[in-house]
């Protein structure tokens, strides 16, 4: 008999839908969400963990986009640190690709800190 469920509650990992084999339905939720983030903007690791229903899950919404398998498609780069650093990007190049992806979208950073985004 089939399960009516649409993946697995102990593992996390979602059945047929997946993006890729290995994914879970949590990164997932996150990566919806970092799709949304329109370019110009960013959100933060806190926030993007409350919009996927799981409040208090920054460390686990970084380890998402850490496992991010399009860096610049799904575009983990608009995810920042709370305090408005731009915190890591583990897409090719690193922070200083991180930067200058949010740099050509308009957003203004000085040092590492984000000072302004696109209205």
């Amino acid at each position: 008999m089939r399960s009516k469920g649409n993946g697995n509650a102990r593992t996390g990992k979602r059945k047929g839908s997946s993006v890729r084999r290995g994914t879970t339905a949590f990164q997932e939720a996150v990566w919806d969400v970092l799709k949304q983030i329109r370019a110009g903007s960013v959100m933060t690791y806190a926030a993007l963990a409350h919009a996927v229903g799981h409040p208090g899950a920054a460390r686990a919404v970084a380890n998402a986009c850490a496992a991010n398998p399009w860096p610049v498609m799904i575009p983990c780069h608009r995810v920042v640190r709370s305090d408005g650093t731009l915190g890591g990007y583990s897409g090719p190049g690193g922070i200083v690709r991180k930067a200058a992806l949010l740099r050509r979208e308009g957003v203004v950073i000085v040092g590492n800190r984000i000072q302004r985004t696109v209205p």
